[in-house]
């Protein structure tokens, strides 16, 4: 399992290389400027994510949401902008599919767990309808 693991890992640069020589001799300058396009948005989100988390962090404290979700969702932006950086076709491909997945978001769903098994209702009791 280590060796697999080991092997994934050091192929990985290697088919990225591998790719990109490909696809620049296909696409010549239009790859270039895919490039150049895509690490240009992955600073720009990282550089928009720098200046939101915070906002966004207050923003769920006020309302009473889950500040631990704004975090892992910021930190998940972080990382799909440091894939964008990265040239290669691959690292595009995981960065998309990391945005496409979305954070589930149960901020109306302040329920705590304790009440969860409360039954509202009304009754009345037996002995008194006795006397």
């Amino acid at each position: 399992m280590r060796l697999l693991f080991t092997i994934l890992l050091l192929s990985f640069p290697v088919i990225e290389i591998w790719g990109i020589f490909k696809l620049s001799t296909l696409y010549g300058w239009w790859f270039f400027l895919y490039m150049v396009l895509v690490s240009y948005l992955g600073w720009r989100l990282i550089k928009e994510e720098k200046q939101l988390v915070f906002a966004k962090f207050m923003g769920a404290m006020g309302q009473g949401g889950n500040p631990i979700k704004v975090m892992i969702g910021s930190a998940r932006n972080l990382f799909v902008g440091l894939l964008f950086i990265i040239p290669g076709v691959i690292t595009d491909l995981f960065a998309v599919i990391l945005l496409l997945i979305p954070i589930k978001n149960n901020a109306s769903q302040n329920i705590n767990p304790s009440e969860e098994d409360v039954i509202e209702g009304e009754y009345r009791r037996d002995d008194e309808l006795l006397k």
